[in-house]
């Protein structure tokens, strides 16, 4: 029998049959004229012993199963049955056995979904990086060919715009990387509302002079928040270049800041066509464009935008205003949101 293997039980089973012959000889030795109390007392150590043999014997024969249908589970079998373990000890171990197989499980499932989601990402990526490279290669190949100088000059501004295209977008992705590994460190200082949007808005000054585009202010003085500025400019900068994608020639931009007891507020609004209702629940998806998509945005810009908002104890939202136009609103929590 596999049961008499155990060292531990063969020790236990020794020592037992050992006390039991003690104190057999012992009866006899000190009731030498009651032969019987000898016999009565050996016959019920006797049975105390096979009767702990026994059930020990049905306790390992018990976890001997268990053992077996764990080993199954983890060669890949997905159902385990333990509600046959009603008992002491054994209950208690087959139910924390049961939980570590279900956080298995769970863990597993979360492991394939990653793993279905980074081979998804990395297909996206390829496109994304894939078209202005086409691009690319196209425009150098004419600006090899071409003699005049003025559509020289031009093909090597288009040029200079797809190489700063492909920069952004790996720049970005790799920001995206960074947040999504842990490994993005977001400084905890004040962060004054108004010097923010102004950083934001500077690298769009020229392009907006170039469209006729405007844009209006209305910034609360003081008001600011505990965070990163350099990730924060990121995130609201990434906004703005949506909204003045959308808002067109001679569109229009407005940026609004104010603080309370329980946030900073940033609400930037444009004078677009607004966002489609099908699009809204996905506008901040990776990769998403909606069917109302200007301008050469690959879906990453806002993406990383809430990416980096939520991680600074905040939120972003999309919305469309009843005037016509988007609006999109920050906020910076001052507690636990």
């Amino acid at each position: 029998m596999r049961f008499f293997r155990n060292p531990e039980l063969k020790r236990q089973l020794a020592f037992s049959l050992l006390f039991w012959a003690a104190a057999v000889i012992l009866a006899l030795f000190f009731l030498p004229g009651e032969p019987a109390c000898a016999a009565v007392l050996g016959a019920a150590g006797l049975a105390l012993i096979l009767g702990w043999t026994v059930f020990t014997s049905r306790r390992y024969c018990r976890l001997e199963e268990l053992a077996a249908e764990a080993d199954r589970l983890l060669h890949g079998e997905r159902s385990l049955d333990l509600k046959q373990y009603q008992e002491g000890e054994l209950a208690i171990l087959a139910n924390e056995l049961e939980k570590l197989i279900s956080r298995l499980q769970e863990q597993s499932a979360r492991l394939q979904k990653e793993k279905v989601y980074l081979s998804d990402s990395l297909a996206d990526i390829s496109h994304q990086l894939r078209t202005p490279l086409t691009s690319l290669n196209l425009v150098l190949a004419r600006l090899a060919g071409e003699g005049d100088e003025q559509e020289r000059r031009r093909l090597v501004y288009e040029a200079g715009q797809l190489q700063e295209r492909i920069a952004w977008l790996v720049e970005a992705l790799l920001k995206i990387a960074r947040i999504d590994a842990g490994t993005a460190v977001f400084a905890k200082e004040r962060v004054d509302a108004s010097g923010l949007v102004r950083t934001a808005l500077e690298p769009f000054g020229i392009p907006m002079e170039i469209r006729g585009q405007t844009v209006e202010l209305s910034l609360q003085e003081g008001a600011g928040f505990q965070g990163d500025a350099d990730w924060s400019a990121e995130a609201l900068g990434n906004v703005v270049k949506n909204c003045l994608e959308h808002a067109g020639e001679g569109g229009m931009l407005r940026v609004e800041t104010r603080e309370n007891n329980l946030y900073t507020e940033f609400m930037i609004e444009d004078s677009g066509p607004g966002i489609a209702p099908e699009d809204l629940p996905h506008l901040f998806e990776r990769f998403y464009r909606g069917k109302q998509s200007f301008g050469t945005g690959v879906g990453i810009g806002l993406a990383l935008a809430r990416m980096i908002v939520n991680a600074q104890n905040g939120t972003i939202k999309a919305e469309n205003r009843p005037e016509g136009g988007a609006r999109f609103i920050l906020r910076f929590y001052k507690g636990v949101v």
